[in-house]
């Protein structure tokens, strides 16, 4: 063991040197905010750095990645307002010179002329005017008449709305906030198409592709793509190589013929826990609802069949309660399995235990309904920007809600981490054949406390490219890295209660998992960050370790295997039939949901030209339910397993079981991948704004794949109506229960 233990103490230690060094890089380096934006021959203030800052504090009030996306991060349905700035601004300038040097439209033109000006257009908007020291930037008078065309634009559709983008009339009419926020979508577009200084690529790495401008895909992310799918076969070709060596040296243990668990005691906190299930079931059954309007904003994007719903929810606060909802209700029911499963780890009631399980209930419940209702308020610009920061919505996907909650979050966080670890440390003590299987289990309680605080490392002011490296913290670190670990580790646990494993045996594996895991996913979290900013390391480095990370994803054919083995070992195995299908339908999707359509968008080349694509979202909902969604929905199942006294009829999750996996599979077959690909197709041919523009999302053949999604949609939500029912009679039932220490 010593020599895993080193492992994976290496594993750690380098991955995080790594990452905070890319971290100081993305400081030092990023697109700097200049102190005035000025017309070079007028010396006219365009821009000064406050309504660039203030402009960004605007764009996050009013939803911020739910309303579109910057740099290719946020949602689908609006287009990526970087990218269209560029087009347009690209387009006003060469239609403006056409017209001003030959009297005719761009088009029009001969191929030596339009040369020319494309040239031309090509040294005005790539050429890096900005003085470091006097912190100015100077715009050509051209340029300056195409920002205000733009600005004419841009104030249009968030003061009038529009219906393609899903925008209501009147999302912002503060004619001072509008020009804010026009002037951070000014700073987003420069720092993408200008280069840095003394490179021949933007800041962001070229990145959109918009061949109006010579916005191409860097040599730079060719030759770390092409690396990192040498690297992934390589080191598939490895870890197979070890596992079929490995696998089978662990103790030999003889499976009991009866259930060992059977008469387990039971605590008074256990009971406490259940309700956790009932809010979990009731938070499913919300974002699937949330999901529904979501995507019917798409198709009608003022609208729900007829009733005008933008007024009271419109888009940015229905898709940011969808997916707010999906990290909660997962996250608490893994924090539930943690304080359901202490008891069971330390043999005891720890003292004051019920108390602290209500109390983290009750700051549930809070921070859930609190946080909604100040995202609302805040999109409905009923709060100032300083309070919507802290109570209202911080405009990032998967974090959204205001600091104040997050604050009151960790500190709940905190709260569950003591009350876990001292389970844990009291049964570490004991120095039994589990040591090491706990001891992992505690660093990986640690982590969820301890990395939440990831989230707080950015301040209201703090430029997009910092925030962005903090928020992949949180969304990659936090939930792909050490939620995996623990969820690992508690599934081991589980079968080495059950003595299918032996605890020795659970130890090693966990830890060897642990590492083979972080090896890619610490330092692989660089891949969410390509073209946000970053310099070239984020590529170099995030696309050679995120290749890791698909590598244990590759052998979840033998996870399958092995738990389809265990539940036939014994006939005993039958009581937990369900909680193992759930495991099994885990390890399928990380497989197709978290390997290949997350392979399908890791490589810097596949990124650059389908970055916040449908593309996107087939990984999102194929990983963030088909894996993290199902294995909580398996923990819920276990807990309600070991706990009932009863026999459970079947039918319920027999249906919950296929039809959330059936309509999973249709709606992406049906609808996410299939505009997914017409979208990347028309990104590598034509440009990343037109993959993203209302003429190909409100197209025919993309409207009727739209409309498909609703066969998978509706055999989906199917599925959750009978897992939700399920869980709540049983935990009903289970309160009913009296426990033999009352």
């Amino acid at each position: 063991m010593k020599k895993v233990w080193i492992a994976f103490a290496s594993v750690v230690i380098l991955s995080f040197i790594v990452l905070i060094w890319v971290g100081t890089e993305v400081y030092q380096k990023q697109p700097p905010i200049p102190e005035l934006v000025r017309v070079k021959d007028t010396g006219e203030i365009v821009y000064t750095k406050e309504d660039i800052q203030i402009g960004q504090n605007v764009w996050e009030s009013i939803g911020g990645m739910e309303v579109g996306s910057i740099w290719g991060h946020g949602s689908y349905v609006a287009p990526d307002w970087t990218a269209d700035w560029i087009h347009k601004e690209a387009v006003f300038l060469l239609e403006y010179w056409s017209e001003t040097d030959f009297n005719r439209p761009y088009n029009s033109l001969d191929v030596e002329n339009k040369a020319a000006i494309k040239a031309r257009l090509i040294k005005d908007i790539k050429t890096n005017t900005f003085d470091e020291t006097n912190n100015t930037l100077t715009l050509s008078k051209e340029r300056w008449a195409a920002i205000k065309a733009n600005v004419e634009h841009y104030t249009s559709i968030f003061s009038e709305g529009k219906e393609e983008y899903a925008i209501p009339k009147g999302a912002l009419t503060d004619p001072v906030k509008l020009e804010q926020l026009n002037a951070f979508l000014f700073w987003t577009s420069w720092a993408a198409s200008t280069n840095r200084p003394g490179k021949d690529y933007t800041y962001t790495s070229n990145w959109p592709h918009e061949p109006l401008i010579d916005n191409l895909i860097t040599k730079g992310s060719l030759v770390w793509s092409g690396l990192s799918i040498v690297l992934l076969l390589l080191f598939i070709g490895i870890l197979t190589y070890y596992y079929l060596r490995n696998h089978e040296k662990g103790e030999i243990i003889t499976k009991p013929d009866s259930d060992p668990l059977t008469g387990m005691r039971m605590f008074p906190s256990q009971k406490a826990v259940l309700k956790y299930f009932i809010v979990v079931s009731l938070l499913i059954g919300l974002q699937v609802v949330l999901g529904i309007l979501t995507v019917h904003y798409t198709v009608e994007g003022q609208a729900f069949f007829g009733f005008d719903l933008a007024n009271y929810l419109p888009y940015s606060i229905t898709r940011t309660w969808h997916t707010q909802l999906a990290v909660f209700w997962i996250a608490a029911t893994w924090l539930a399995t943690g304080l359901f499963l202490a008891p069971m780890i330390s043999g005891k009631e720890m003292k004051y235990q019920v108390f602290g399980i209500n109390f983290l209930f009750i700051a549930l419940l809070v921070i859930v309904l609190g946080s909604m209702l100040g995202e609302w308020l805040g999109v409905h610009q009923f709060l100032d920007l300083t309070t919507n920061f802290f109570f209202g919505h911080q405009g990032y996907e998967y974090m959204d809600l205001g600091r104040f909650w997050q604050i009151f979050l960790g500190i709940g966080l905190v709260l569950w981490v003591i009350m876990v670890s001292r389970h844990i440390v009291y049964a570490i003590r004991k120095n039994d054949a589990s040591k090491h299987l706990l001891i992992i289990l505690l660093l990986s309680v640690m982590a969820i406390g301890m990395f939440f605080f990831s989230g707080l490392m950015y301040g209201e002011n703090s430029s997009l490219p910092v925030i962005n490296y903090w928020r992949w913290w949180l969304v990659h670190l936090w939930v792909e890295g050490f939620f995996e670990v623990f969820a690992t580790v508690v599934i081991a646990f589980i079968f080495s209660k059950m003595k299918i494993i032996s605890a020795k045996t659970a130890g090693r594996v966990s830890v060897a998992s642990a590492s083979i895991f972080l090896a890619g996913g610490i330092i692989g979290t660089l891949h969410h960050l390509y073209y946000s900013g970053t310099p070239i390391q984020a590529i170099a480095l995030g696309a050679t370790f995120s290749a890791l990370e698909v590598v244990p994803l590759t052998l979840m054919g033998f996870e399958i295997r092995e738990n389809w083995n265990i539940l036939k070992s014994r006939s005993w195995m039958q009581k937990y039939k369900w909680p193992i299908f759930f495991f099994i339908a885990v390890a399928f999707w990380n497989f197709i949901g978290a390997g290949v359509f997350g392979f399908l968008i890791n490589p810097p080349i596949a990124l650059y030209y389908i970055q916040g694509l449908n593309t996107t979202a087939v990984h999102a909902h194929t990983a963030l339910f088909g894996v993290y969604g199902m294995l909580g929905m398996g923990f819920i199942l276990i807990c309600l397993r070991f706990y009932s006294d009863r026999a459970w009829e079947s039918k319920k999750l027999t249906r919950a079981f296929w039809l959330l996996n059936i309509g999973l599979v249709a709606m992406v077959l049906f609808s996410l991948l299939p505009i997914g690909i017409i979208q990347a197709y028309t990104s590598i041919t034509e440009g990343y704004s037109f993959a993203r523009d209302s003429e190909l999302l409100y197209s025919p053949t993309v409207q009727t794949l739209k409309w498909l999604r609703m066969i998978g949609d509706i055999i989906f939500s199917g599925g959750i109506f009978y897992f939700c029912w399920f869980t709540i009679s049983e935990t009903l039932y289970s309160f009913r229960r009296k426990l033999r220490s009352e």
